[in-house]
């Protein structure tokens, strides 16, 4: 490791109004959702309304967030019914994204919450469930004060090219590559 010398002053500081931002998180490795969920959290305890839609869980999950979200007092919803590999009726799968996603525009329409969280909403979307154009269109027209989260791997270009933040996270060593099975209140 080579050793560094702290920096001594900060970069330049943004001079531009505050309004609400498009914030991606993609790519293939970990911490996608898990650095979302951060971000609700730092809202959240700024005083901030936050709500998290999960696209790909069951309304009824009951995840390591679902438990600490409900606790805080932070509404989360699964919209789906569980990942694609778990379903036994992709026609109900898509509808079910679909309604989703009436109800995730709904709500970032209507400006109430500070920050809304699209997690794992790449899925529906490369699944043809959720048509890209109403999304791009009702990200673009969102109210000032409205920031939207949206994660997922292989996030469509058009997102990409629309956010103001992109954040690719990359694998590059995971336990599972071991041999090593998910852990219960890490990939949870």
């Amino acid at each position: 490791m080579q050793i560094e010398t702290p920096p001594s002053r900060t970069g330049a500081k943004a001079e531009g109004e505050r309004r609400g931002l498009l914030i991606v998180h993609t790519g293939n490795g970990k911490g996608k959702s898990t650095a979302a969920f951060g971000l609700a959290l730092r809202a959240h305890g700024r005083g901030k309304k936050v709500q998290v839609l999960q696209f790909m869980k069951v309304p009824s999950a009951r995840f390591g967030e679902h438990r600490v979200f409900e606790q805080l007092g932070i509404p989360i919803e699964g919209l789906g019914d569980g990942f694609s590999w778990k379903s036994r009726d992709l026609a109900h799968s898509a509808a079910l994204a679909l309604a989703g996603w009436q109800r995730a525009e709904a709500l970032i329409r209507a400006g109430a919450y500070f920050l809304v969280v699209l997690d794992e909403i790449s899925y529906p979307l490369r699944y043809g469930w959720v048509p890209l154009a109403p999304v791009l269109q009702a990200l673009r027209e969102r109210p000032a004060g409205v920031s939207v989260l949206l994660t997922g791997r292989q996030m469509p270009q058009e997102l990409i090219d629309l956010a103001d933040t992109v954040t690719e996270m990359g694998c590059v060593k995971h336990h599972m590559q071991a041999g090593v099975p998910a852990q219960r209140g890490i990939e949870d």
